[in-house]
């Protein structure tokens, strides 16, 4: 027992070594001061956004998108097969506005559910070279959001990774959920990117060049996948140098996020998947990280229960947490998520067991339902 017990311990004991060198590396994000691009860089842009059966996200978040302070732009409205009436209401907003341009995507049998195809005849009748894309259900923080993306395209960087977040809804434990993992997600991309070694970015707030797309055939390489329109995409576009972050509060985009545990399992299920697919040393880093995590949790009662030096034990689970929730709170006061940090605990283990399911699930049966 006394050897069971010790073994524990030194495997508690590495997870939380492990666990904590992450965190020192994503503190080099959580408590850099974030630096204002010294260049006033406004190329012209082509904003796109694909809808699928969003007639009501459209009528909301267009008009935002429309009023941004951008000397140049165009949006490009793509009807990704809508069943409703989204593709009525591009009309109208292209028949309103000079800057709007309506794209209508008809059943194709063979891409069918893809919104690789779609974006990909979107990016096609872009007229700029830079591209911003925009979830249809998202919304620019401010009137700045443009600016701001378009500032980070200095010498030398081709794709620009800004920061999705999701609504507050208050009293909703759920909601304070979906924006901590949010944020967790955000700590270790931006991490990355700034190291050189992007993975990945989100479909919600994201710039890349016309020329990078089409000097990487597009989305051609993971057509077949369903997902990963944007971290697959970046994984495979990004090289240590043409990476740029936007971490500005008002270049941030939002959405609604879902209010049923089911949809956002649905959702998260999906997007885990396409981690899969991502370049080995990527998925080895990422996998190392969240077993840490789970083997810390998962151990952390039993190491205290058993063995006796628990003053020993205790001032490393202290260290740890003093460590990981100060990293987590630093780029949380930068995401403007205030309110969750007090939970990080709690947060942290619900999150980790929810991943976890999600692992295994899709182990068993990958996910079939994509909007």
């Amino acid at each position: 027992m006394e050897q069971l017990n010790t073994l524990l311990f030194y495997i508690f004991l590495g997870a939380t070594i492990i666990n904590v060198a992450f965190y020192l590396f994503y503190s080099r994000f959580a408590f850099a001061k974030a630096e204002k691009s010294k260049h006033k860089i406004t190329p012209p842009i082509s904003v796109l956004v694909c809808a699928k059966n969003e007639e009501g996200n459209l009528k909301n978040n267009i008009p935002k998108v429309l009023e941004q302070e951008y000397p140049c732009f165009e949006v490009i409205l793509i009807n990704d097969a809508s069943t409703d009436k989204t593709g009525e209401v591009i009309e109208d907003f292209a028949l309103s506005d000079a800057r709007v341009k309506e794209l209508q995507v008809r059943y194709n049998e063979k891409f069918w559910g893809n919104k690789k195809y779609a974006l990909t005849l979107g990016i096609k009748k872009a007229t700029y070279e830079h591209l911003v894309f925009i979830d249809a259900d998202c919304v620019p923080a401010s009137k700045n959001w443009l600016a701001l993306m378009a500032s980070q395209f200095v010498p030398q960087k081709e794709i620009v990774l800004g920061y999705g977040g999701y609504s507050k809804i208050k009293g909703s434990g759920l909601n304070k959920l979906i924006r901590f993992e949010t944020v967790n997600t955000a700590i270790q991309y931006f991490s990355w990117a700034l190291a050189g070694k992007a993975y990945m970015g989100v479909g919600r707030n994201l710039s890349y060049t016309s020329g990078l797309f089409y000097k990487h055939n597009g989305f051609s390489k993971h057509m077949s996948i369903r997902g990963g329109d944007d971290d697959l995409f970046v994984s495979e576009a990004a090289t240590s140098i043409n990476v740029s972050v936007q971490e500005d509060p008002e270049s941030f985009t939002y959405s609604f996020p879902k209010e049923s545990f089911s949809d956002w399992l649905i959702q998260k299920r999906r997007h885990i998947s396409t981690s899969s697919h991502y370049k080995g040393l990527h998925q080895f880093f990422l996998g190392i990280f969240f077993l840490s995590q789970l083997l810390f949790i998962c151990l952390m009662i039993p190491v205290i229960t058993f063995v006796e030096e628990h003053y020993i034990v205790l001032l490393i689970i202290l260290i740890r947490y003093s460590i990981t929730w100060s990293v987590t709170v630093m780029a949380g006061v930068k995401f403007r998520e205030k309110d969750i940090l007090i939970f990080y605990p709690i947060l942290e283990i619900g999150l980790v067991c929810v991943q976890l399911g999600i692992f295994i699930t899709n182990l068993i049966s990958k996910p079939k339902r994509w909007k």
